[in-house]
């Protein structure tokens, strides 16, 4: 009876993982600098919380550098990559990359209220401190008051992530 239980909830997480690679979403990338090490990762679980005040989510994997290092450094950035980042978004989606030299080839230029690296081939930016962190399943739910949002080039289109892809959205 317990192999039967076990093998009906990796069959709900199949079919829950298969069914949300439908919704399309916006494809960004979170960063924060720690240390002298600059943190980046590609992150479709990106919403906006409040206006007033401004606020924002991600959500990172448990075991992921990126939530090791919020636990010692409290800013971090939100880049909304335009069409052209897919391959910049691509590598910063491999899983076990090297800590070491994530951004290097990547255009970018480093926030002035975080320090974090703010990807140039981005249609805006966001800097945030970190308001709460919460556990939710396998990731974290962090939270953070917008310090600054910034408008990059218009018209430059998006990246979405879809069916499993990152695919580009043509500008106007």
């Amino acid at each position: 009876m317990a192999d039967l239980a076990a093998q009906d909830a990796e069959d709900l997480v199949e079919r829950f993982r298969t069914t949300m690679q439908r919704l399309a979403g916006g494809v960004t990338v979170v960063s924060l600098r720690h240390g002298a090490t600059d943190l980046a990762m590609t992150a479709t679980a990106v919403a906006s919380v409040s206006l007033r005040p401004p606020m924002v989510l991600f959500c990172v994997h448990t075991d992921a550098r990126m939530r090791d290092a919020l636990d010692e450094v409290d800013t971090w950035a939100v880049s909304i990559l335009d069409a052209s980042a897919q391959v910049a978004a691509e590598r910063l989606a491999s899983p076990g990359r090297p800590a070491a030299g994530q951004l290097i080839g990547i255009d970018h230029t480093r926030g002035p209220r975080s320090g974090a690296a703010l990807l140039a081939p981005a249609q805006g930016w966001l800097e945030c401190r970190t308001a709460w962190v919460k556990t939710a399943g396998d990731h974290d739910v962090v939270v953070g008051h917008v310090l600054a949002a910034d408008l990059g080039g218009t018209g430059t289109g998006a990246l979405v992530h879809h069916l499993g892809r990152i695919r580009p959205l043509p500008g106007r």
